[in-house]
């Protein structure tokens, strides 16, 4: 299972938000490129990255920062937040990131996450974020009638990467992940699942290696990674060992 540490970007510094809330952000680090470098360097596969400010404007709004993250480390890094056309994903794919995520575009139009699935193979994802079940979008403003897994299937022979899978209400207030939400998704799908959200401790990461046969194949974590709750060296031990069972 890979381990996806959180940049979040917002007026280009590094911050990580509470169930979304904008005016609840807490920066932890005013040079994301310096960020990115440390996850690096402690032994990551992967960076997640998200342009809040761009989620709700609807466009590339950390594009700098983004820019800067990509030129600092030679990870792959998968992207999302105000990507909402075929010439930003192409844009972005060409700049270098490895995989363009597509939320609020997945719900609202889906011929181009599959137009983009078709010119992109392997380089898009579908990112879901869920209020009570409920698909949320527009940087998680605007509630749907549509649940995660109705919204997920309508994209199962599309060709996309992974379906990256988030609990609003569990994230950035370290809760514990919903392992049994996510597995169900997963099951009930032939995409891998990312799980996000709620990540506060080994115990979240160990109940989802337990479940991980779902169709789990990765987790993002942000909070905890900020604030010392979770080391990145037990975490990478634990999701690189196939030998563990989700036992505590």
């Amino acid at each position: 299972m890979i381990l996806f540490p959180a940049i979040d970007l917002k007026d280009g510094a590094c911050v990580r938000l509470r169930q979304g809330d904008m005016a609840a952000a807490t920066v932890f680090n005013e040079n994301p490129a310096a960020q990115a470098r440390s996850f690096a360097a402690q032994g990551v596969d992967w960076l997640h990255l998200v342009d809040l400010d761009g989620a709700f404007a609807g466009r590339p709004m950390n594009a700098a920062a983004v820019d800067a993250i990509l030129a600092a480390v030679d990870r792959p890094c998968q992207l999302g937040g105000g990507i909402r056309d075929r010439a930003t994903i192409d844009r972005w794919l060409e700049r270098g990131i490895a995989r363009v995520i597509l939320g609020t575009a997945a719900l609202k139009d889906p011929a181009l996450v599959r137009e983009a699935c078709r010119a992109h193979p392997g380089r898009i994802a579908v990112g879901i974020d869920a209020r009570g079940g409920r698909v949320a979008v527009e940087g998680w403003a605007e509630t749907s009638e549509i649940s995660a897994e109705e919204l997920a299937l309508r994209f199962e022979d599309a060709g996309v990467a992974a379906i990256i899978y988030t609990d609003i209400e569990r994230d950035g207030v370290l809760s514990g992940v919903n392992a049994a939400a996510t597995a169900a998704l997963a099951a009930a799908l032939a995409t891998p699942v990312i799980a996000s959200g709620g990540v506060g401790s080994l115990d979240d990461l160990h109940a989802l290696k337990a479940v991980a046969a779902s169709g789990i194949a990765g987790v993002i974590v942000g909070r905890a990674l900020y604030d010392g709750r979770l080391d990145i060296g037990a975490a990478l031990a634990l999701l690189h060992d196939d030998n563990t069972n989700g036992a505590a």
